[in-house]
């Protein structure tokens, strides 16, 4: 498929997640089979006034491409100047977050709450669009709620003011990650418009891919909490299409390896302190399944040093006889 002028090779997408997919994590991601990474979403204030962890959140390495940064706002010329930052970082696409549910997003009038006003998404796709020279994309939800279901007007006010693709998750910003997403609304947008679905939620396996795309006849799935602790899901997608086979799941040694990669890049990338503070969380998912897992996450909490966590990692091949 391409956006706009960008060729995405393969089937999956590695979701936009505030505090997981940093650079780190979406080399990782590469690194088994992702097609197309997303930044974590940056703040367009934060941009304007030359915030330097705002900033951080942009840099992208050269093995990521393509891929793209994340913007969130809702003023249309302070996300067009944050796009062009944007573009100066590297991003091969800009994606505008209009579906963010978080109460610190949306009380501030942005990622989903812009669904509540479609001319005003029209008028940040149409600024953004008009400011880079790269593809620019929109992510949204469902809707606000059940009573406003409106994914595909606001889908197509932003086709018709230059978005390049469309990713739409599969609920509304009520639902927040429940119940389950609903995939007929990816097929509605895919019917409708004219340029590339992505869709999102509830990619779990290589089968709930398959069953997507079959169901929605969406361009590419994107995969969000399906690949916490668990990078080795694009590789997996990538045997059942390419291969027509079927992988066997990760091994905790497998698991064990990733995680250790993604710490060593995230120690390189951001320094111990910060770094092994944030992989605890990532710990947490991997340990998810092993012997002994509560008390690995419990010493996982408390983690300081890489050389810590090393140490927990050769505990738990230990503890699962591997």
């Amino acid at each position: 498929m391409k956006i706009g002028s960008v060729e995405i090779k393969g089937y999956t997408a590695l979701a936009p997640m505030a505090g997981v997919a940093d650079r780190a994590f979406r080399e990782l991601c590469k690194d088994f089979g992702a097609s197309y990474v997303v930044s974590e979403m940056v703040s367009s204030k934060g941009i304007e006034y030359s915030n330097k962890k705002t900033q951080s959140l942009m840099q992208i390495s050269q093995k990521e491409h393509p891929c793209a940064v994340q913007i969130f706002g809702s003023e249309p010329e302070v996300m067009a100047q944050s796009a062009k930052e944007a573009v100066k970082s590297g991003a091969d696409i800009v994606d505008i977050n209009m579906g963010c549910p978080a109460p610190k997003i949306v009380n501030n009038g942005c990622g989903s709450a812009l669904m509540k006003d479609p001319q005003l998404c029209g008028e940040i796709v149409n600024a953004v669009s008009n400011s880079v020279d790269v593809p620019v994309t929109v992510k949204i939800r469902k809707g606000w709620n059940s009573e406003s279901v409106n994914a595909l007007k606001v889908a197509q006010i932003c086709q018709q003011n230059g978005a390049k693709a469309v990713t739409i998750h599969g609920r509304t910003r009520e639902d927040m990650y429940k119940p389950y997403a609903d995939w007929d609304i990816i097929k509605l947008l895919k019917q409708n418009l004219n340029i590339p679905v992505i869709g999102n939620g509830d990619i779990t396996c290589a089968e709930d891919a398959e069953r997507m795309i079959d169901k929605t006849g969406c361009d590419l799935v994107m995969i969000g909490r399906g690949a916490l602790g668990n990078p080795m899901i694009f590789a997996e997608i990538n045997a059942w299409f390419n291969d027509l086979r079927q992988l066997p799941k990760a091994s905790v040694t497998e698991k064990v390896s990733a995680l250790l990669k993604q710490a060593e890049l995230a120690v390189k990338y951001k320094g111990e302190r910060i770094a092994i503070r944030e992989m605890r969380k990532h710990a947490a998912w991997y340990f998810k399944g092993f012997d002994g897992a509560a008390a690995l996450r419990d010493e996982a909490g408390r983690a300081e040093t890489l050389e810590q966590l090393q140490k927990l990692c050769a505990k738990a091949l230990i503890m699962n006889n591997t």
